[in-house]
């Protein structure tokens, strides 16, 4: 409705521009009429007053029909010269915007037309860049998907390539012709569990990228009791702190708190950062998990006292593909979706998550509503 009154105004402006104009050159168009009527006449009344009139005087004194039809084509073409004058200026502003339009119709989207005034003219100029700004846009974001696609591709081949093999190459051992004794079978055997453990994470963080980044990923919003959620995916993790030598603690300062939320999204969100703090914390020794929770709001910390994260790194932790060690090894390789992951799952309930990291520790914060508005529509888009 705004729109449509602010495209009434400006047409409101163009056609009483257009109408003062034709007011203008009419009036001038007449003033020259009466100059010439006036003093053609006043030349010819001398002029026989003299006795030098001619044929010619004679009939603008008489106001002969074909003097009178002269003064009218001469008011005419007075009335459209000064009008053209006057319309010049909007002329040329038009032809620039047609000289872009079909710059941008052969390709070339670097072209701009400069607003000028306040009118039909330059709303169609605005709008012109606008459009092309939208399109240079679009197909910048094109571009990027195509480059986070063969990227995409590119990664997959080699994170589920390399535990693979490694699967393969021991499964060849315990089946091959030479008898192993018992207890290289048993660590054959755990390596490639593993190794199928980690494919199996490297899946599932796959599958969910390529859910939320190339559909909607609907929420199914429930009560969820935040505190039991953290200390149940914890415990889950007790054979990963176990073989990092880690300890950990859940200290909360509500016994309880039921927040309104995706519980199976959480618990995503989540056992990601408890995993995260596990690969990069098992120098430190310990992790903690801190909840503070009020009547609005609900703030989770995990906290790892490992690796360090760079200050210029830290704004990229979130990206796609990124990964701080920039590595792939085989403890601490996977697909850099973790984290791009996590982020999208915080953004799909209305949340915060922020990073620090120094001496005292790394540490991801998460902000939650406690009561999150079901009634709008919220999906994943990484």
């Amino acid at each position: 409705m705004k729109n449509n009154g602010r495209k009434s105004d400006l047409s409101h402006c163009y056609h009483t521009r257009v109408i003062a104009n034709i007011i203008y050159s009419t009036l001038v168009a007449c003033l020259i009429d009466v100059f010439l009527v006036t003093n053609l006449t006043m030349l010819a009344e001398y002029a026989q007053r003299s006795e030098q009139s001619s044929a010619l005087l004679n009939m603008v004194g008489q106001s002969d029909v074909v003097v009178v039809l002269v003064y009218v084509l001469i008011g005419i073409l007075a009335f459209v010269v000064t009008f053209l004058l006057l319309q010049e200026k909007s002329a040329a502003y038009i032809g620039r915007i047609s000289d872009a339009v079909e710059r941008i119709s052969e390709g070339d989207l670097n072209t701009q037309v400069e607003v000028v005034g306040d009118d039909e003219f330059s709303s169609m100029a605005s709008n012109l860049n606008k459009m092309v700004e939208d399109i240079r846009r679009l197909m910048d974001k094109e571009r990027e998907s195509e480059r986070t696609k063969n990227e995409l591709i590119t990664n997959v081949a080699h994170d589920l390539r390399t535990p693979l093999t490694s699967i393969i190459g021991y499964l060849e051992l315990l089946s091959g012709q030479v008898v192993l004794p018992p207890e290289m079978q048993k660590k054959y055997i755990d390596i490639a569990y593993s190794k199928a453990k980690r494919l199996e994470k490297l899946i599932e963080d796959l599958f969910g990228f390529t859910k939320m980044n190339y559909g909607k990923l609907a929420m199914h919003v429930s009560k969820v009791d935040i505190v039991k959620l953290l200390g149940q995916l914890l415990e889950e993790s007790y054979p990963n702190f176990a073989n990092k030598g880690l300890s950990y603690e859940l200290q909360s300062n509500v016994p309880a708190k039921i927040i309104t939320a995706d519980g199976n999204l959480l618990a995503r969100l989540f056992d990601n950062l408890i995993g995260n703090a596990i690969k990069y914390g098992a120098e430190g020794k310990r992790i903690l998990v801190k909840v503070m929770a009020d009547t609005d709001t609900v703030q989770v910390s995990v906290t790892n006292y490992g690796y360090v994260i760079p200050a210029e790194e830290l704004p990229l932790i979130f990206d796609k593909f990124y990964r701080v060690e920039q590595s792939r090894s085989t403890h601490t390789g996977g697909t850099g979706l973790g984290l791009a992951i996590v982020k999208n799952i915080v953004d799909m309930h209305g949340g915060t998550i922020t990073v620090k990291s120094d001496l005292n520790g790394t540490v991801f914060t998460v902000t939650l509503q406690v009561d999150f508005d079901v009634d709008k529509e919220h999906f994943g888009e990484l």
